[in-house]
């Protein structure tokens, strides 16, 4: 007769295979739900889906109107003064963030020349506000 060590002598080993089947799974749910989720770039760039981010305090906001004005916070400046001011914000913080807001019916050369001048100077925190989409 056996005695009930005897009977133990079975190795018991836990059973991986559901859980690589689960986790192969969840990873291919989780490609197909982020690849639908990306449609492909917006025309309408002044509304966007992603929500509103929060804005340090130093964050600097250059803003071209309707008119093609551009505004450094709210005070309106030329290009020339833009760019003076922004170097003088650089040297005192080199990764200066700066966002930019451009009304929809703004010409995209006016955009265009500010990103030009952000490159210039070597600012790289660099934001683009638009508006929150509707549903």
């Amino acid at each position: 007769m056996r005695g009930p060590a005897e009977e133990q002598d079975e190795l018991v080993e836990i059973n991986v295979v559901p859980l690589l089947d689960l986790a192969w799974n969840l990873l291919v749910v989780f490609m197909i739900v982020v690849t639908a989720s990306v449609q492909g770039i917006q025309v309408n760039l002044p509304k966007a889906s992603a929500a509103a981010s929060k804005i340090k305090p130093s964050t600097k906001a250059i803003t071209v109107s309707a008119e093609g004005t551009i505004f450094l916070d709210s005070f309106p400046v030329t290009l020339t003064e833009l760019e003076n001011r922004l170097r003088q914000f650089k040297a005192g913080d080199p990764n200066l963030p700066v966002v930019v807001r451009g009304d929809e019916k703004v010409s995209y050369k006016n955009i265009i020349e500010v990103l030009d001048l952000l490159q210039k100077l070597e600012i790289t925190q660099l934001g683009l506000v638009t508006q929150k989409l509707v549903k």
